[in-house]
Parts: structure tokens; C-alpha cells; sequence
């Protein structure tokens, strides 16, 4: 049985809402993970993405479009967590190559 990667918890943690994202990324400060790093930035998009387009609906007074945004991001989230779970660095469909380019911050 291999070991587990050292970076998995913090992976699992970004993943808990935008403040779990803000934690993730204070816990994997020192000692620095790639495997976290990568998790850390798809996790942060996921969530700004979702509140971004939440608010932009809400000032909108588009309704209608809260459930697929929802579905939206529940299903960005699931694909993210599984493959923090797993151990693997697949970025999310569409979004997670730009994710990683766009969040060269978090390191």
C-alpha cells in the first residue's frame, strides 16, 4: 500500500467552502505541496465562480437561473473533491486549466 500524499488533507480542506479555501492556503504555506497547491486553485475558482455569478443574478433579478447555477457548482465541486479523495491532479472540465493559470498567487 502506498503512502499518502502529505498534501491530501489540505487538498480535502480548500474544498469546504471559500473559508476552507482561505485555510488551505494558510496550511500549505510551509512546508509548500504541488499536490495541495493544485487543489487550492481549483477549489478557489470553484468558489469565486460561484459567488461571482450568485451575486451577478441576484443584482440581475434572474431567479430563475439560482437551481442550474447551483447544479453548476455542485457539480464542479463534486468532481474537484472526488479527485482531491483520490489523489489525482485532473483539472476540472473546461475551467480548471485557466483556474491553475489564473491563481499563480496561491503557491
Amino acid at each position: 500500500m502506498s503512502k499518502p500524499n502529505p498534501g491530501r488533507t489540505t487538498a480535502i480542506v480548500a474544498y469546504i467552502t471559500i473559508v476552507g479555501c482561505l485555510i488551505a492556503i494558510t496550511m500549505n504555506m510551509e512546508p509548500k505541496n504541488a499536490f495541495a497547491r493544485f487543489h487550492i486553485r481549483q477549489a478557489f475558482g470553484i468558489h469565486l465562480l460561484f459567488h461571482a455569478l450568485a451575486v451577478a443574478l441576484t443584482f440581475s433579478g434572474i431567479v430563475y437561473l439560482s437551481i442550474p447555477l447551483y447544479l453548476f457548482y455542485l457539480v464542479l465541486w463534486g468532481y474537484g473533491f472526488i479527485q482531491a479523495l483520490n489523489e489525482k491532479n485532473k483539472p476540472l472540465p473546461v475551467l480548471g486549466t485557466y483556474f491553475q493559470k489564473w491563481f499563480t498567487f496561491i503557491s
